[in-house]
């Protein structure tokens, strides 16, 4: 079955009663070698699958924290070839599902043909292009499918019944439902309504249903795991890593984070 590693995840969550949690980095941030030490640490932390960030200089789905780390990635000389080779480095030592999420024009820069094979032989489980309409993505999607690389897609609270259909056609591994319909970062409080709206969703797809954007700790995953099947944080892990590599200390204060968010998505749950 396609999609098998990270289908695997969700289907051995599931039938444990736990969420998966689905950090976010930014490749290249402070730069590469340290990308594959924070990458190490999450997955000896309990990551159950990466988002893994390819910078780019106009970030516009981005807030402040994750817009400077793409500053700090591209001034240190990320390239998307590099990031794949950290990718293949990675997966020599580690089977936790790699999702490289970005901007179309990093991919189409590279050449969708190219990054298809580099990128299916690097171990890209899967790619979630930021501001590429499911309406426009068929090609690329069709090249990563035979790499044998899943395609994420966006939902956010104003998507509506007739491009919630598209998504469900092209979509494979998991939908990313965004909290807010605006950027990334840490927030006190996600919208009120949200819960409703995840119903809503949840009743139009067939796959994992995943919620990111806002998520600022353990507390809020709390929340809502009741509600989905796993949950990213970028930005309290972004700005975490950050002070960690300013100080040159903190990393236990910084694991320890992790291990909140962890067991916080793999508490088990009773059916709500």
């Amino acid at each position: 079955m396609m999609n098998s590693k990270i289908a695997m995840v969700f289907e051995e969550l599931k039938a444990t009663g736990k969420k998966a949690f689905i950090p976010y980095i930014t490749a290249g941030d402070p730069d590469l070698a340290k990308t594959m030490e924070l990458l190490t640490i999450l997955a000896e932390n309990g990551a159950d699958i990466i988002e893994l960030g390819v910078p780019f200089s106009d970030p516009m789905a981005d807030g402040p924290v994750i817009q400077r780390a793409m500053e700090r990635a591209l001034k240190s000389g990320t390239t998307l070839k590099k990031i794949l080779q950290t990718v293949r480095d990675f997966k020599a030592r580690y089977s936790v599902p790699i999702v490289l999420m970005g901007y179309f024009n990093p991919f189409y820069a590279y050449g969708i043909e190219d990054f298809a094979k580099d990128a299916g032989a690097a171990g890209v489980d899967a790619v979630l292009t930021v501001d590429l309409p499911p309406e426009e993505a068929k090609p690329f999607v069709d090249l990563l499918r035979k790499q044998g690389i899943v395609s994420i897609f966006l939902a956010t609270p104003v998507t509506d019944g007739k491009r919630m259909k598209v998504i469900n056609n092209i979509a494979r591994g998991f939908i990313y439902f965004v909290s807010v319909t605006g950027v990334t970062g840490e927030r006190n409080a996600l919208p009120e309504g949200l819960k409703d709206k995840i119903d809503e969703i949840r009743n139009k797809i067939k796959l994992p249903l995943v919620l990111g954007f806002g998520i600022s700790g353990p507390d809020t995953i709390r929340e809502y795991a009741g509600y989905v099947d796993g949950l990213v944080v970028g930005s309290a892990i972004v700005k975490r890593w950050e002070d960690v590599c300013e100080s040159n200390n903190g990393s236990a204060s910084f694991k320890n984070f992790l291990s909140e968010l962890t067991e916080a998505c793999h508490a088990k749950l009773q059916p709500k």
